[in-house]
């Protein structure tokens, strides 16, 4: 039970100031939202991003602080975690009327992924006790997944109910990634690496593709890792890019499945970067994933560039920028590569939702 713990500690440290995207389907609305953390606020905005149509103010219990946002790939919840006294904590958000209700009631619980249908959430429970990965829907209803508890990673495939697994033993074990289906009866191994972990698996808009990010297996929790891209069932693995690693910010496919844009550490020879979070100088990229084309899309000189988010339409990307400790959503147009800050107060997990 101690080697799970610091498994599990380990890879909440990855996923530390990361806000996460969802995987693109297709709906009748699209939303844009954007959190505001004093007080906590849920803010949505008009349809072009140039005012606020809504605020859904947020309670969390007095030992809890926000940890992540999570939306769905369809429908009205987003799932949210926070960093409580008791560990981290899974939470649905109803986005239309701001009520709050716990995934796990009984322990901590951390969220890994949505089904790709918007109405349930993979999430770790129990670490300490009888650790388990569970399915729970928006109404309460859980059931165990049976696949192995030192899970830190999952995704589900767009287009059917499978989805992929990502575990570790330990600290100099490496990592594997799985595909299982019939609810993780059967399962066929994908990749093994014994040199990194293998984090933050997306799948493409048409499923038939699966980008990672690999992070060195190391005691460095801020390290420089490779972006890679696989076929859906785990053949012609290809390196693409060098990417920031250990951070928590995975890579996100273009609506069309043509590009990917991740985080690219800038100051690289910063020792006290791969220690101190804070330090970290990073840019947003953009690859071409068929001919590993790259082109840099903001240009930062000062500041800790996060999770980049796709509009449906691949017109705009959003993102936060941490600059003197002060979190903004930006938005880039990347047709023209105009960026500008979203609205003039600190906010950050932008994110497009289908309603």
């Amino acid at each position: 039970m101690p080697r799970l713990l610091r498994i599990m500690n380990y890879i909440i440290l990855l996923s530390l100031f990361a806000c996460a995207s969802p995987a693109y389907q297709p709906a009748a609305q699209i939303v844009f939202y954007a959190l505001r953390n004093t007080p906590p606020t849920l803010l949505e905005f008009s349809a072009d991003l140039k005012s606020i149509t809504r605020e859904l103010p947020l309670s969390f219990p007095s030992d809890c602080g926000f940890y992540n946002l999570y939306p769905s790939p369809h429908g009205t919840f987003l799932a949210l975690e926070l960093s409580c006294s008791s560990g981290q904590t899974a939470l649905f958000l109803d986005s239309e009327t701001a009520a709050l209700t716990r995934a796990f009631p009984e322990s901590d619980s951390r969220f890994l992924a949505w089904t790709a249908d918007g109405k349930s959430i993979y999430i770790s429970v129990d670490s300490a006790v009888r650790p388990r990965i569970l399915r729970v829907d928006v109404k309460g209803n859980q059931e165990q997944i049976p696949i192995t508890e030192l899970t830190y990673d999952m995704a589900a495939a767009p287009n059917n109910k499978s989805f992929t697994f990502t575990f570790s033993s330990g600290l100099g074990f490496g990592s594997e990634i799985w595909s299982a289906k019939n609810g993780g009866s059967a399962a066929d191994l994908l990749l093994a690496d014994t040199d990194n972990y293998i984090s933050f698996a997306r799948f493409s808009p048409d499923g038939k593709n699966i980008a990672f990010i690999k992070i060195p297996d190391s005691q460095t929790p801020f390290t420089v890792g490779e972006l890679w891209v696989m076929d859906a069932d785990g053949l012609t693995p290809r390196l693409l890019a060098k990417a920031d690693a250990g951070h928590g910010y995975a890579a996100n496919w273009s609506p069309d499945g043509m590009k990917l844009a991740f985080v690219v550490r800038e100051n690289i020879e910063d020792e006290n970067a791969n220690t101190n979070a804070a330090t970290l100088v990073s840019n947003i990229y953009i690859v071409d994933a068929a001919s590993g084309k790259i082109t840099q899309l903001t240009k930062f000189t000062d500041a800790r560039v996060e999770t980049p988010n796709w509009s449906p339409d691949g017109n705009i990307i959003a993102f936060q920028a941490v600059i003197n400790d002060r979190a903004e959503v930006y938005i880039a147009n990347t047709q023209t590569g105009e960026i500008k800050s979203l609205i003039a107060e600190s906010a950050y997990c932008p994110a497009w939702m289908r309603k």
